[in-house]
């Protein structure tokens, strides 16, 4: 508890600095919130439009946890069938990376056309921007297993489920958890961005429709507010992930072993 609120302290600390700054020179300079609000005008907008913005910020959240679920499920699957077989390994990785630098932008209008429904929509894109570093991780990890342990399961006979699950699959863990709170961010960035592509309005509207809307209107503050929620709910999702992490291999593993001293 007491290193985590060091390393809470300081971040803190610089974000307050920051925001006394940017309000100060708001402020000095006589900027317009129609320009550049500052954070005491953002805050005032994210309390009138709480309940704009609240219903918008669990839509954001909701497609961007489902597209986390569909890429680890995706991910990992696809990572143990590489670990068994390096011929298919070879035959499809090209295509993962292929699909990793294929700009979300510039897939989702396709996406948009092909899946008749929005929601389903935003869930495919988010998925393939967050699925390569599940992928990815989760494969080296799976391959970085001790090999005179390897070939100590090989020795006493153990056939290659077993060497899968009682070896491969625990030392693949600590490079899964460091894919999945990459993977995390990305599934929140890949909403927002289809979301934009997207531009669907109504009840299930997320932040980056807001941020949308309220350019449209000039209402800058709202637009700064909408961002101030996005960023929190990114901050949220690797915080939370990161406790995870630390749950996991805090008994076992140095990295998180070195994080408790």
């Amino acid at each position: 508890m007491r290193s985590a609120l060091r390393w809470a302290a300081a971040p803190a600390a610089v974000g307050l600095l920051a925001l006394g700054f940017w309000e100060g020179a708001v402020r000095a300079f006589g900027v317009p919130p129609y320009v550049l609000p500052g954070p005491v005008a953002i805050a005032a907008a994210l309390r009138e439009d709480w309940l704009l913005l609240w219903p918008s910020t669990l839509a954001t959240l909701r497609i961007a946890l489902l597209a986390l679920a569909a890429a680890v499920g995706s991910g990992g699957l696809l990572a143990v069938l590489f670990a068994q077989s390096r011929a298919l390994e070879r035959a499809l990785f090209p295509w993962a990376v292929v699909l990793q630098v294929t700009p979300v932008v510039a897939i989702a209008p396709l996406v948009l056309i092909w899946v008749e429904d929005v929601t389903a929509a935003l869930l495919v894109c988010a998925a393939v921007v967050a699925f390569f570093p599940v992928l990815s991780n989760t494969a080296l990890g799976l391959r970085s297993a001790d090999r005179n342990l390897v070939e100590l399961f090989r020795l006493y006979g153990a056939s290659r489920w077993q060497a899968l699950v009682l070896l491969r699959l625990p030392s693949a863990l600590p490079f899964f958890l460091a894919g999945l709170r990459v993977a995390g961010g990305l599934s929140l960035i890949g909403a927002v961005v289809a979301e934009f592509v997207a531009g669907a309005g109504g009840a299930g509207s997320g932040l980056a429709f807001r941020i949308l809307e309220a350019g449209y209107q000039l209402r800058i503050p709202r637009m700064f507010a909408a961002l101030a929620l996005i960023s929190a709910l990114g901050i949220g999702i690797f915080a939370a992930l990161g406790l995870v992490q630390h749950l996991l291999l805090r008994r076992w593993h140095e990295s998180a072993a070195r994080g408790e001293e």
